[in-house]
């Protein structure tokens, strides 16, 4: 045989083996790029690019912001409620008897717990005032506007006791004018038996409070030697 021909017959042979090694490298290639290719834009992807606008159609709102937002527009609390105005029959006309809310009634001693010694007689200030918005007219007599003076339990003195004629004095309170009674005790008991001369009042620790209808004054206290 010629050894040209077998020379040719033999390239033709070495160059199909190398383009069919190159052809399935391409093919494998082509391959590898569809199947990368259709994951990124396969049945996956499209429900992810369909679902993507849903959220981003309602984004979420800050609490804070939205609290704000509701508070600019005046719905974060309650609407205040009007005060109501007092009618025509609840208005008090001047002249009229004073309500007890009205009234502020004190006493006062000559001092803090004071000591009386010998023949000193305690003394007290009692003052009334009317707080109320028109001038109005209270009882201040000795049976209405008591002072009373107690030790522990026993009732030592009162004014209610002994009272001649109806014991009633009426008196008219503009606002904020006291009216004042000064009072001094001559260290003797009394009752409701006016006929017998009253004992002298023991040694001893006393309190004294006013009192005017459901209106209490505060405790005045002192010592007797």
């Amino acid at each position: 045989m010629d050894p040209d021909t077998l020379r040719g017959d033999g390239g033709d042979i070495y160059w199909r083996r190398r383009m069919s090694v190159l052809i399935a490298v391409l093919v494998v290639v082509a391959v590898v790029a569809w199947a990368c290719s259709s994951g990124g834009s396969g049945p996956e992807r499209e429900s992810s690019a369909q679902s993507s606008p849903s959220v981003s159609a309602t984004p979420s709102i800050d609490p804070l912001l939205a609290g704000l937002r509701t508070l600019a527009m005046g719905t974060a609390g309650p609407t205040p409620t009007p005060t109501p105005k007092p009618s025509p029959s609840e208005r008090r006309r001047p002249g009229e008897p004073c309500s007890d809310k009205d009234l502020v009634l004190s006493l006062q001693g000559s001092g803090k717990e004071p000591i009386y010694s010998g023949d000193a007689r305690p003394s007290f200030l009692v003052t009334l005032v009317n707080t109320g918005p028109v001038m109005c007219t209270a009882d201040v007599g000795p049976r209405s506007m008591e002072i009373r003076i107690t030790s522990g339990t026993d009732r030592i003195w009162s004014t209610a006791d002994c009272v001649s004629g109806e014991g009633t004095e009426i008196k008219q309170l503009r606002r904020g004018v006291p009216y004042v009674r000064m009072l001094e005790w001559n260290r003797r008991r009394s009752s409701s038996d006016c006929r017998a001369e009253p004992p002298a009042a023991l040694p001893g620790t006393y309190v004294a409070i006013a009192r005017l209808g459901k209106l209490r004054s505060h405790k005045g206290v002192f010592h007797l030697r």
